[in-house]
């Protein structure tokens, strides 16, 4: 699944209009940012914060401590997606029957569906 640049940037802008100019903690707004981003998708970005008046590579998505330091976002930064392990199956003890559903809604010990 692909989302573009500007959708993550509008999702993260919406969710945080009212609050980005506030005297919200600035951790606080920069883990609910990045959760929000992360939730519509992307998987490599960062969300930092830094002073206002700094130099900083990404696009302002965000303000707090009054304006004296700004939220960025930076995509296609870091590490890609952790593929997820496989979950493990729990083994079935040797000789336990074998309990299977049928198309017909009954259920058959033994795994054999056919009357």
């Amino acid at each position: 699944m692909k989302h573009t640049h500007g959708l993550l940037i509008a999702i993260a802008l919406a969710a945080f209009a009212g609050a980005s100019h506030g005297a919200e903690n600035c951790e606080e707004l920069r883990a609910r940012i990045e959760s929000s981003i992360a939730a519509a998708g992307a998987t490599r970005f960062a969300v930092t914060v830094v002073d206002a008046n700094a130099s900083a590579n990404g696009q302002v998505v965000g303000s707090c401590d009054l304006g004296s330091k700004k939220v960025m976002y930076e995509r296609d930064v870091g590490p890609g997606p952790v593929p997820a392990a496989a979950p493990s199956v729990p083994r079935r003890p040797a000789g336990e029957p074998i309990l299977t559903e049928c198309k017909d809604g009954t259920v058959s010990v033994g795994g054999d569906c056919k009357k």
